[in-house]
């Protein structure tokens, strides 16, 4: 009996390169001055689903919110062994904060035939507040297991997982359909294979087919579209075609998304400057040495 998992991913700031520019005035993340990543834990929630997959067989669908630079993990996701992914995206889920964002993952998740798992990462290194996991599955009426450790078993319409509760650990046995968080120590997430590489590195979206082919003409320009449509019929015949879904696909409400559906907002920012602080040079010589030595010792690092 296979298990058809749904895995919540997605690509955020590295927290590792912030600088003064990482927040804009209007309190939200100023993405374009940071490099971006697959959110760790994702990855943890990923393998797990992998690691279902590979025992009991199944399939693998991965779902993310956010721009077209967003299809990179989706890639990455399928080089790891995943066998769909969908990018929602639409100008008008900006701004949503975690209820509105769990609320649009929520509605993704409805518009799927088969879900007998939703797996998320614990909380993303970006707004640290571990609430969309839990948010969706409230909104999907699953019951919840945060902080999985360890799929125990998994048998029919149950499962028993083993979760960290910080000083201990708890064995929950849940019904499925349900909603599962993991934590990095679930498990160590597998690298891109070599194979899956190779055959998924050309997968495309349909916006990022249109910036290529029109780049800044009019993609509905009749000679255009002709050629998107010709590379999306292509790309879809190979299998390499990446879904994209706005928020009339998913029968979103849209006073529950973006800024009219997030009750949280920016009180105020408070802007943090890390200066360096004052260094001192040693030469390279047996005196520049000692007095090194010295120094730590003065200041009990060494000693």
């Amino acid at each position: 009996m296979g298990y058809d998992c749904v895995v919540m991913v997605k690509q955020v700031p590295d927290t590792k390169a912030v600088t003064a520019k990482a927040m804009k005035e209007d309190g939200t993340v100023n993405r374009a001055a940071l490099p971006a990543i697959f959110n760790p834990e994702d990855m943890n929630a990923l393998e797990t689903a992998l690691e279902i997959k590979d025992q009991y067989g199944g399939t693998v669908t991965v779902v993310t919110m956010g721009p077209p630079a967003a299809f990179e993990i989706l890639r990455e996701s399928l080089f790891r062994g995943a066998d769909r992914a969908i990018l929602i995206s639409d100008r008008r889920a900006a701004a949503s904060d975690t209820l509105a964002t769990s609320y649009i993952l929520s509605c993704a998740v409805k518009q799927l035939p088969k879900v007998d798992l939703v797996l998320c990462g614990r909380q993303a290194i970006d707004g640290d507040t571990a609430q969309v996991g839990p948010q969706i599955a409230e909104k999907l009426d699953f019951p919840q297991v945060t902080y999985l450790e360890k799929l125990v078993e998994i048998n029919g319409k149950h499962a028993v997982i083993k979760r960290n509760v910080g000083n201990g650990w708890e064995l929950v046995k849940t019904s499925l359909p349900a909603l599962v968080t993991v934590i990095d120590t679930a498990n160590l997430p597998r690298p891109s294979a070599a194979k899956r590489m190779m055959k998924y590195k050309k997968a495309r979206g349909y916006a990022e087919i249109v910036k290529e082919i029109a780049g800044d003409r009019d993609p509905q320009d009749p000679a255009i579209k002709s050629q998107i449509d010709a590379k999306v019929s292509e790309l879809k015949t190979k299998g390499l075609f990446l879904e994209q879904w706005n928020l009339d696909d998913i029968k979103a409400d849209l006073q529950w998304c973006g800024r009219d559906g997030s009750p949280t907002k920016v009180h105020r920012i408070q802007s943090v400057v890390l200066k360096g602080a004052g260094h001192q040079q040693f030469a390279s010589t047996d005196e520049g040495m000692r007095n090194l030595v010295h120094l730590l010792i003065e200041d009990h690092t060494i000693g």
